[in-house]
């Protein structure tokens, strides 16, 4: 028999709960959740014996066999939060299970202690008056020209008394000038004879004077709040205690009040969220709310007339907060856990220590930083490579980094894949792994959870772990809510600030460019999404693609073609430094002439085949630049990159500086891409895809694997790869076309 993970039986948890005050759908989740988790039937039999008036005997086990299971299936924590939201608390101080979830909500709402409320007693009016009772409730409630519903006449059905159609063309002004006609007798001779036996019911909401139907309301005023569970005086207290925004508290002449609370809805879609609300709001401080009053045309009682020889009658007006806004932001601030004001002479001359760097310039330990870029930046290698930075105690690109400890969440690749991509990383920066205990890897593709759930998971695996910074690769995968929305992705952003907070420690994530053209934007608008992106973080590193000119490939190739020939040289073990100026090694022509001279007709093809291997890479690197928005530092030059996969190299020359993005030039200037500039493209873009996915270098990669990396159709792939000279295809491999080059 299982328990829940507060340590409390759930066969125990349910006694708590009785089934008359829960809903058929409550009830039958119930069921659901004692059968999945290893209970019998005779358990939920046995509580449901409880609610006397609905419960048939059979019916249990015959629900209990139509409960077959599901894809996302109804578990014991639905039991527990059924619970709770009926007033159950559960046990806490147990030591947390790993899968547990931290929770701070449990007293969320709650203002009223139900235990200890004391009874706020009700007497009837003396010298009642039942013309004034009436008139001070539409006077309250409704404007001259809003149409009131009301009803007097009552319909038998099964032996029980029910409210007819009644009226709703009559005005509020049409009413009260009737009313000050009775001269303080019977309110009848207004709206009619009424039923001493079942009195009278009133539409708290105006009307169209057509009908009483939701459709019919005009406007979404008030909803009532009633409840028959919990004796008279303790309702009346608990309305008062939760500062209910009451306009009219009506006692309706029987065993409860009605409160026709203001929500001041402006439509039906807001109405049902507010009243929702309210009724959780009354039923976390223990008023038991009756569900069926949630309709906007909902009857109430009318004051001012007889109901079986008792009065319905107003208790009181316009009690509590003065309008729904004004109660929703104190019931929201009532439990807040918000710090108190602080006066600033108190600090001033004792003032906290600012947070060290973590990357100099740029962020502090325990604040945020976005990555923001295009696809093909490499954002995903340009957070491995901070990962490997921090873990090393090296720099990153222009930056210093403190040394620490490091987790990088992995939401993307597979582990094979992610794993390699660290080694090829640190292998192309060159730098010995001398500190790889300084690096966990969580990988979690195809587990992510929205990061309001994976935040507090989060915590509990890192909570003792002291890391520095944890990495999010990408938040994509892991956004609650619309990422256009400001209030869901405010709230979003929220969850980095309680893994900063409870585990003290920087968060670094990445996220997409939006749409269309970027060059002519504000590096923090960039970001696709809403502006809370880039207004949250701490730190904005934003990436733009730089268009190399052809000049600047012809400059590129020049020097790889000289570093290539310098390496062959030195390889060969050719003493060239009395014979080559500093001229002379910046000159591909000067270095393939000397080369020519001292080396025979097979190392010559040999350093051929190098250099051709050498000018592919060029061909491929792309250039970025990197902008920044910073709120702890002063703003840093642009840093210009070439992403040279799998790192990004800085532009040690200065070549890039000028070097403007695209959509920044003006019109005149922008170079219309020719066919062979395309298929450029095309070739880099495949070189790149296939050198990501080729990690064991079998020199083979699946046709689908090349389709997802690059974002386009495997038909799309399929011609990229007819077309160019370096690839084939064959039974939806890619392999690269055999020839004597030297392996890129």
């Amino acid at each position: 028999m299982r328990h829940d993970s507060g340590g409390n039986n759930l066969a125990e948890i349910i006694e708590y709960m009785n089934p008359a005050d829960l809903e058929y759908q409550e009830w039958c989740s119930v069921g659901m959740a004692l059968k999945f988790e290893g209970f019998p039937v005779t358990v939920w039999d046995q509580w449901s014996r409880r609610d006397s008036k609905r419960y048939h005997a059979g019916e249990c086990e015959r629900k209990w066999e139509s409960f077959q299971g599901a894809a996302t299936p109804v578990t014991g924590g639905t039991i527990v939060q059924i619970a709770m939201e009926h007033g159950w608390v559960p046990e806490y101080g147990h030591e947390l299970d790993w899968d547990d979830t931290i929770s701070v909500d449990r007293d969320s709402l709650v203002v009223v202690d139900k235990d200890w409320i004391e009874g706020k007693e009700i007497g009837e009016p003396e010298g009642w008056d039942p013309v004034k009772e009436l008139t001070t409730y539409i006077e309250t409630l409704f404007g001259p020209n809003d149409f009131v519903g009301y009803v007097t006449k009552v319909n038998e059905r099964d032996g029980q008394k029910k409210p007819s159609r009644g009226c709703c063309d009559r005005t509020a002004q049409k009413l009260l000038e009737a009313l000050e006609k009775c001269k303080g007798k019977d309110v009848g001779n207004a709206v009619g004879d009424y039923d001493p036996e079942a009195g009278a019911w009133i539409c708290f909401n105006p009307l169209d004077g057509k009908a009483r139907k939701d459709e019919n309301v005009t406007d979404y005023r008030y909803s009532l709040v009633e409840s028959d569970d919990v004796e008279l005086e303790k309702q009346n207290a608990i309305i008062h205690e939760l500062e209910l925004p009451v306009a009219c508290l009506v006692h309706s002449g029987n065993k409860s009040l009605h409160a026709i609370v203001k929500v001041e809805a402006g439509n039906y879609g807001e109405y049902r969220k507010r009243v929702d609300y309210l009724y959780k709001v009354c039923e976390k401080n223990g008023l038991k709310v009756d569900r069926n009053n949630k309709n906007p045309a909902r009857l109430s009682r009318m004051p001012g007339v007889i109901r079986n020889g008792r009065k319905q009658f107003l208790v009181d007006t316009n009690i509590g907060k003065t309008s729904w806004d004004e109660w929703y932001e104190w019931i929201e601030s009532v439990n807040d856990d918000l710090p108190e004001p602080e006066g600033l002479a108190d600090v001033w001359d004792n003032l906290p220590m600012l947070d060290p760097c973590l990357i100099d310039g740029v962020l502090r330990m325990g604040h945020k930083m976005l990555i923001s870029g295009a696809s093909k930046a490499g954002k995903s290698f340009l957070q491995i490579e901070l990962c490997i930075a921090i873990a090393e105690g090296r720099p990153w690109l222009d930056w210093k980094c403190a040394q620490g400890r490091v987790l990088y969440v992995n939401l993307e690749l597979n582990r094979a894949s992610c794993l390699h991509r660290f080694k090829d990383v640190y292998e192309a920066l060159g730098w010995a792994p001398e500190n790889l205990r300084n690096i966990d890897i969580w990988n979690l593709r195809g587990k992510s959870v929205p990061m309001d759930k994976l935040a507090p998971k989060l915590i509990r695996r890192a909570a003792k772990k002291n890391y520095t910074a944890v990495i999010i690769d990408p938040i994509y995968k892991v956004i609650t809510g619309d990422e256009n929305s400001a209030d869901q992705m405010a709230n979003f952003c929220n969850q980095f600030d309680k893994v900063c907070t409870e585990l003290g420690c920087a968060v670094i994530y990445c996220h997409h460019h939006s749409k269309g053209s970027q060059g002519n934007k504000r590096s923090m608008d960039r970001a696709s999404g809403s502006g809370v992106f880039a207004r949250d973080p701490d730190a904005l590193l934003d990436l733009i693609q730089l268009e190399a000119t052809d000049a600047l490939i012809a400059q590129e190739e020049n020097k790889a073609i000289c570093a290539t020939c310098k390496d062959y040289l030195d390889a060969q073990r050719i003493a060239w430094n009395d014979d080559l100026s500093q001229d002379d090694l910046l000159s591909s022509r000067q270095m393939l002439a000397y080369c020519g001279s001292k080396l025979d007709r097979g190392r010559m093809d040999e350093l051929n085949r190098q250099i051709r291997g050498a000018k592919e890479r060029v061909k491929r690197v792309t250039a970025w630049r990197i902008e920044g928005t910073l709120r702890e530092f002063p703003k840093f030059d642009p840093v210009n990159v070439w992403f040279d996969y799998p790192v990004h190299r800085l532009d040690q020359t200065g070549c890039l500086g000028d070097v403007q993005p695209e959509d920044e030039k003006p019109v005149w200037q922008k170079k219309k891409k020719t066919p062979e500039m395309r298929k450029k493209e095309k070739d880099a873009g495949l070189w790149m895809a296939f050198e990501a996915n080729d990690m064991e270098g079998t020199g083979q990669v699946k046709l689908s694997d090349l389709s997802e990396h690059m974002g386009v159709s495997v038909n799309t792939v399929k011609k990229y790869v007819d077309e160019s000279k370096e690839f084939k295809r064959e039974n939806g491999m890619v392999s690269k076309v055999s020839k004597d080059k030297s392996d890129t």
